[in-house]
């Protein structure tokens, strides 16, 4: 069975490929794929291995063959005329009136399909639109409508950590986010901190709840009494990232208690439990 490849297309579009004549294939080389319509051109980002499930609803389609210099020249001239379709649509779009934004455009290897992505808050008639275009361009038309996480994938960028978005690098799918992981986190929930380049919720809040919540059960809950040294308080927070907790007395003070003091005392009431177990019962002190 040939291999199966993950091939990146611009805008941080992927698929998965079939290399069916069983190219000798290096990651990052520019392949010509085939497409619905034609042929496309991409770069071999990931080979599949066999074991994986793939998670895909249709068949994947063929790698054709490496892209040779001629197919990288065509590329270079559709990237140009990209820019200015994009413009030229832009002014199309203002001169319909349709509430939509327009964020990129697209055009297959083959300049068989033209394609515009755009956002909007709710469905556009962009019949008008598309008539226009098609006159212009002489191939066909696609609006694909985007969410804004889409978009700030397909635009790219960086993020408030300061490392390229994980839309546009690893991140395959988009899960449901919710404010929820983020008091988890003990994060702000000012919208402004806890958001990404998309105006949504971060990302990265989904893919860390399990380390948090891994980590925090190591803990004694927040709001429940402890015991330390100063007497009894009530555990304030808790930071994952140095393994310590902060308990807060009535008096206003503070104790930082260590994962390691914690599993300490945890040792100790258990082999205390343990011994006053195994003690016959009128040596065991007062019962209930």
């Amino acid at each position: 069975m040939p291999d199966i490849y993950i091939v990146e297309f611009k805008g941080h579009r992927r698929g998965y490929y079939h290399n069916t004549y069983y190219h000798s294939l290096e990651l990052g080389e520019n392949v010509i794929v085939e497409a619905e319509r034609g042929e496309d051109l991409g770069k071999v980002s990931k080979v599949v291995p066999e074991e994986n499930d793939l998670d895909i609803d249709e068949k994947p389609l063929s790698i054709l063959r490496p892209a040779a210099s001629e197919d990288c020249a065509t590329h270079k001239n559709n990237v140009i005329d990209e820019k200015a379709a994009k413009s030229k649509c832009e002014e199309l779009v203002a001169k319909h009136g349709l509430p939509m934004k327009l964020v990129d455009s697209e055009y297959q290897h083959d300049r068989n399909k033209l394609t515009f992505y755009f956002t909007a808050d709710q469905r556009v008639d962009f019949r008008a639109l598309v008539r226009d275009l098609a006159a212009i361009y002489k191939t066909r038309i696609e609006l694909r409508q985007i969410g804004v996480r889409d978009a700030a994938r397909r635009l790219g960028g960086f993020g408030v950590c300061g490392l390229v978005q994980c839309c546009a690098t690893y991140l395959q799918k988009f899960e449901p986010i919710s404010t929820q992981f983020a008091r988890e986190q003990n994060l702000s929930l000012n919208p402004a901190k806890i958001s990404g380049n998309c105006g949504r919720l971060l990302c990265c809040l989904a893919f860390e709840k399990e380390h948090y919540r891994t980590a925090v059960e190591k803990f004694p809950e927040q709001g429940q009494p402890y015991e330390t040294e100063k007497g009894e308080g009530i555990v304030e927070t808790i930071n994952v990232f140095d393994n310590y907790m902060v308990v807060r007395h009535k008096g206003g003070d503070i104790s930082k208690v260590t994962i390691k003091e914690v599993r300490l005392k945890e040792r100790h009431k258990d082999s205390f439990f343990n011994n006053w177990r195994g003690k016959p019962k009128g040596q065991r002190g007062n019962e209930c």
